[in-house]
C-alpha cells in the first residue's frame, strides 16, 4: 500500500498541490454551487446510514420516555383513587347531611328544595374590551336559554346570561363592574353585596360596617336573595378586611373561586319549580280555619251562588227581617 504524502522531494510539491486543490473546490462550491447535485446524490446515499447510526438513540429516548410515562401514569392513578375514596366518604356524608336536611325541613313545615337543572355549555369567544368582562357560550334560545339566567362551573359562580340568540349567548362574569351578587358569609350568615371591581381575580363588599365580624379566608355563597341565584352556591373567599380610623365602613375584598380567566366549560341553571305533593298554600290556610272557627260559616254562603243566583238572596232578606224585630223593641221600651 503506497501512501499518499510519501517519503522525498516530492512530498512538498504533493501537499501544495493537494492544499490547493481543496481551496478551488471549496470555492467553486461555494460561488458557483458546482456540486450542489453531486451533494444531492450523497445525502440520498448516506441518508440510511444516518438513521441507522441514529436508531440507538432513538430506541433509548423512547424506552426511557415509556419508563417515565408509565410511572407518572400510575402516579396519577394513584392519587385519582385517592381522590376518588376521599370523595366517596364526602358523599356518604352529604347524603346524611341531606336527609338531615330533608327532616329539619319537614319539622319546619317548609318545603323541599329540589335540585336544579343543570346543562353543560362551552366558551366560544371572550370579549376582548379589557373594561368588559364577558364571554360567549354554544347555547342558546334552541337550548331554553333565558336573560338572568346563573351561570356556575365546577368551582364556584361565574356570572349570568345578559343577552340571548339563536343558537349562542352572552354572559356577564361576576368581576365585570356592573354586576352585584347578594352573599352571605358561611360562617356566621352575615348577608353583603359582593361587587365587580373590573379586576378578574377580585370582588369588593360596599357598606360593611367596621365591627362585622368577618375575617379573611371566609367562604361567601349566595344567599338566594333576589330570586336569581339559587342559594348556597360558593362564590368568592375573603382575602382581606381593613378598616381605617374615622371611616364607618370597612375595606373587604374577595377572590372569586371560580377561575375566571382559565374557563372553559359551564353550567347553566334553571330553577326547579315546587313538586304539586308540596304545597304550602295548604298550610296557611290550614292554619286560618284553625285560628277562626268563624270562617267555614261565611265561606260556604258564599260559595253557594254558583249554581243559582236567587237562593241566596232569600236567606239574606231573611236575615235582615230577623235582624230588624230584634231592634224595634228596644226603642219601644225605652218610650215607655
Amino acid at each position: 500500500m503506497n501512501p499518499i504524502f510519501g517519503r522525498g522531494l516530492a512530498l512538498q510539491f504533493r501537499l501544495f498541490f493537494t492544499v490547493l486543490l481543496s481551496v478551488g473546490l471549496i470555492v467553486a462550491d461555494a460561488r458557483f454551487h458546482l456540486f450542489s447535485g453531486a451533494r444531492l446524490y450523497l445525502d440520498s446515499f448516506v441518508s440510511p446510514l444516518i438513521y441507522l447510526a441514529d436508531t440507538p438513540r432513538k430506541l433509548a429516548d423512547g424506552v426511557s420516555e415509556q419508563i417515565q410515562t408509565r410511572n407518572e401514569l400510575l402516579d396519577e392513578n394513584r392519587k385519582l383513587e385517592q381522590q376518588l375514596f376521599l370523595l366517596r366518604s364526602d358523599l356518604l356524608r352529604f347524603t346524611q347531611i341531606s336527609q338531615e336536611n330533608e327532616r329539619l325541613r319537614k319539622l319546619l313545615g317548609s318545603p323541599v328544595q329540589a335540585d336544579s337543572r343543570k346543562m353543560v355549555a362551552e366558551i366560544l369567544a371572550v370579549d376582548s374590551d379589557p373594561f368588559v368582562h364577558q364571554i360567549v357560550i354554544d347555547r342558546g334560545e334552541r337550548n331554553g336559554v333565558y336573560e338572568g339566567q346563573p351561570v356556575v362551573n365546577d368551582l364556584g359562580v361565574v356570572g349570568q346570561v345578559i343577552s340571548v340568540g339563536k343558537t349562542t349567548s352572552r354572559v356577564l362574569l361576576i368581576s365585570d363592574l356592573s354586576h352585584a351578587l347578594p352573599v352571605r358569609v358561611m360562617r356566621n350568615d352575615i348577608r353583603a353585596i359582593a361587587s365587580g371591581t373590573g379586576i378578574l381575580d377580585e370582588l369588593t363588599l360596599k357598606n360593611i360596617p367596621r365591627s362585622a365580624d368577618l375575617q379573611e379566608g371566609d367562604m361567601l355563597v349566595t344567599s338566594g336573595l333576589g330570586g336569581r341565584f339559587p342559594m348556597g352556591y360558593p362564590v368568592a373567599k375573603i382575602t382581606r378586611f381593613s378598616y381605617e380610623e374615622g371611616k364607618p365602613f370597612a375595606e373587604v375584598k374577595a377572590e372569586p373561586l371560580a377561575a375566571l380567566d382559565r374557563l372553559r366549560y359551564l353550567l347553566l341553571l334553571w330553577p326547579e319549580p315546587l313538586s304539586s305533593g308540596a304545597q304550602p298554600v295548604v298550610q296557611p290556610a290550614s292554619g286560618a280555619m284553625a285560628t277562626s272557627a268563624a270562617t267555614p260559616t261565611v265561606v260556604a254562603p258564599a260559595a253557594a251562588p254558583k249554581p243559582g243566583a236567587g237562593k241566596p238572596q232569600p236567606a239574606k232578606a231573611r236575615a235582615h227581617k230577623a235582624v230588624a224585630p230584634t231592634k224595634r223593641p228596644a226603642p219601644t221600651g225605652e218610650a215607655r
